[in-house]
């Protein structure tokens, strides 16, 4: 199963100077044997470094390799996703783009942790962040399911 977690839709200025960034999430997202969950509120200062929790639990067994992790951005004018993280066995952090050399593991998926870290953020970091978790063993029917759940950034 796929579980899609939109865990920012950011808005903000060009300031960088200790403009708070808040974001309001929700709590659980349940598909085919996969439970997703995310932080109620988070607050970063832009310029700084901000953890996306997307915290998981299978009733199946979690391995290294079952578990797929992909994130990806969709900018706030635009509808083109693009690639942030991608977590297969190792990390896969981005190679080009905005956030290359910005975006970091800091999961740990035996204990159920596909987070990642977005180093010295920017405006340009504002939209929409999505989470997606696979647990191979908890795919039923021929694609899964997907569940989105949405949520702001306010850059202020």
């Amino acid at each position: 199963s796929w579980l899609e977690l939109s865990t920012t839709h950011c808005y903000g200025n060009a300031d960088e100077h200790s403009s708070p960034l808040f974001a309001f999430t929700t709590g659980v997202r349940h598909v085919s044997g996969i439970n997703i969950y995310t932080p109620n509120e988070l607050e970063v200062v832009n310029g700084t470094s901000v953890r996306l929790k997307c915290t998981f639990t299978s009733t199946h067994k979690v391995t290294l390799q079952t578990v797929t992790v992909s994130w990806n951005f969709r900018p706030l004018n635009s509808g083109s996703e693009e690639s942030v993280f991608f977590y297969q066995g190792t990390p896969f952090p981005p190679n080009m783009g905005r956030f290359k050399d910005r975006a970091v593991w800091s999961g740990d998926i035996l204990r159920g942790d596909a987070s990642i870290t977005l180093n010295d953020v920017r405006p340009t970091f504002n939209g929409t962040y999505i989470c997606q978790v696979r647990n191979l063993p908890d795919v039923h029917g021929s694609n899964g399911e997907k569940v989105s759940s949405n949520s702001e950034f306010y850059l202020l």
